[in-house]
């Protein structure tokens, strides 16, 4: 006998912005089975991150909670392992629960810290931390444990799922359960991946790009498509239990390497760059990296933003567009096996990404604390039976009312401390709730042409984007209803003075609502 609580698929790329994507207007980009899911469920226009980093802002997908709260602010930290997620809860309740692909809860490497940790000045020991340390194996996404011993696993449950099909990194670099089901596939997996081992000619020039020897059918995408497929296939023989199943993909993150006809299937002279590249802010921090890359200082391979020629952003979008159509590809067969095996009726399917990519934007490449609209929007597709198809809900959303939502849903209790608010009520239907959305932003590096560590919170209220910075006094202050392109900073501008005090305070507002209530009180004293 089929349940008749929900199921939950979710689908969720890496570094995608919001209007990479047909139903969200982009030109030349073929995505019809994601534009397919749009038009069958809701689209949610404003939809943005709690964090625009990795692993902060999936660890706030999967819990419901600000970077603040959960602990794990930037890159460089791991998520307590005690962590009540989504899938902890509706394991719970009573679904089976599984990821397929990037996880991201763990720290990937073992590279040392870009803000290193201080010492005190006698006998110089090493300031101590206000927390202890967590009993528990924090190696476990670590890419150098994946590739020293193929017998390396996770434990189980790993933050509420029961089963995990983990892909860990980028491109042509993924490791995890990915990297022992290629070394099944090839002799010598070492030889197809990575720069050195890439195919001659049709060189790129976008930063991180190269021409995989990986072919079509043994990249991390395909894999990802075929375990998702195979885990439907054993939840429809276990149709007497809901299930909560999370394909996340590792693509389009850079590097840029789009297997075989991915690779060359959309022109750079045909793709369209966005305005802000000709018409830029002259000011503030895409200056300072302009000058940094023209001195020849900048990092070209890292992941924080970097200054770029119209040549590299062309070539750069033009493989993004590769790898987010053969996404694309896998979506369809992961639709047409959730409809082949009679569980469409009853699945719920959210599509969505971890956060943006500048891509272009005042010339810029890649991520940063500069939270311009491409960075920190995300795409989220909800398909539903019970919604209108094809409807676009315009409302503020952020990332955290997804676990909120989902637990709606599923007609499960939310627990204390889950901060997000749904987006649809008890009866399924949508609601709207937000009027404001707060980002919460910390990276280890120093912010550009400061010599402050990236620490900065911002505030999306009405027509207004108000950003600050710790250590910093000149903040942002952006009208996206005359200035949609985040080009005239308000910020010293007298005219806006008022309106600057009563955001600043609606901020500090917001701030107070999503501190900590949990635990609740076991007394009065």
């Amino acid at each position: 006998m089929a349940s008749k609580q929900p199921n939950f698929l979710l689908i969720s790329t890496d570094q995608q912005r919001a209007d990479y994507l047909g139903c969200y207007g982009a030109k030349v980009l073929q995505t019809p089975f994601i534009d397919g899911l749009a038009a069958q469920g809701v689209r949610f226009e404003n939809a943005f991150v709690a964090s625009p980093v990795c692993m902060p802002n999936r660890a706030s997908l999967m819990t419901g909670r600000m970077p603040s709260l959960h602990g794990l602010r930037h890159n460089g930290l791991n998520l307590r392992l005690n962590t009540v997620t989504i899938a902890d809860v509706l394991a719970r309740a009573g679904w089976q629960t599984s990821l397929v692909g990037k996880a991201h809860f763990q720290c990937v490497t073992n590279n040392p810290p870009l803000h290193e940790r201080p010492a005190t000045d006698r006998m110089k020991p090493v300031i101590p931390e206000a927390l202890h340390a967590d009993a528990g194996r924090y190696d476990q996404e670590l890419v150098d444990n994946w590739q020293r011993d193929r017998d390396h696993d996770l434990s189980y449950p790993y933050y509420g799922f029961d089963k995990v099909d983990l892909a860990v990194g980028h491109g042509d670099l993924v490791e995890g359960h990915y990297g022992c089901w290629l070394a099944e596939r090839c002799s010598d997996p070492h030889s197809l991946r990575g720069r050195t081992n890439a195919l001659a000619g049709d060189g790129r020039p976008a930063p991180q790009s190269w021409r995989t020897a990986v072919p079509e059918e043994l990249y991390s995408t395909r894999y990802i498509e075929e375990k998702t497929n195979q885990r439907l296939a054993d939840y429809a023989h276990r149709s007497e239990q809901p299930f909560f199943l999370w394909a996340s993909f590792c693509d389009p993150h850079h590097p840029f390497t789009p297997p075989g006809r991915y690779w060359d299937m959309y022109d750079p002279r045909e793709v369209h760059l966005p305005e802000t590249f000709y018409n830029q802010d002259r000011s503030g921090f895409p200056a300072v990296l302009q000058q940094l890359r023209a001195s020849g200082l900048a990092n070209l391979a890292g992941t924080s933003a970097i200054a770029v020629s119209e040549a590299e952003l062309r070539s750069a979008i033009a493989l993004t567009f590769g790898m987010i159509t053969m996404i694309d590809d896998a979506v369809g067969s992961i639709l047409a096996r959730l409809r082949h095996l009679g569980l469409a009726e009853n699945t719920i399917v959210v599509f969505f990404s971890d956060h943006g990519d500048l891509m272009g934007e005042h010339g810029l490449l890649f991520k940063g604390p500069l939270h311009y609209r491409a960075l920190v929007r995300t795409p989220l597709i909800w398909a539903d039976g019970r919604l209108p198809q094809g409807r676009v809900h315009e409302p503020y959303v952020s990332a955290i009312d997804l676990p909120a939502s989902l637990l709606k849903a599923a007609g499960v209790a939310p627990f204390n401390g889950l901060q997000g608010i749904p987006f649809i009520d008890q009866h399924g239907q949508l609601q709207s709730v937000r009027t404001r959305v707060m980002i919460e932003d910390e990276i280890q590096a120093s912010v550009p042409g400061h010599e402050v560590r990236g620490r900065v919170r911002t505030l999306l209220a009405d027509q207004w984007r108000l950003t600050l910075y710790d250590g910093i006094e000149q903040g942002v202050l952006h009208d996206l209803s005359r200035d949609p392109m985040e080009i005239h900073n308000l910020w010293d501008d007298n005219g806006s003075a008022a309106v600057r005090a009563t955001l600043t305070e609606t901020l500090l507002r917001q701030m107070i609502l999503h501190s900590e209530t949990s635990p609740f009180p076991n007394y009065a004293a």
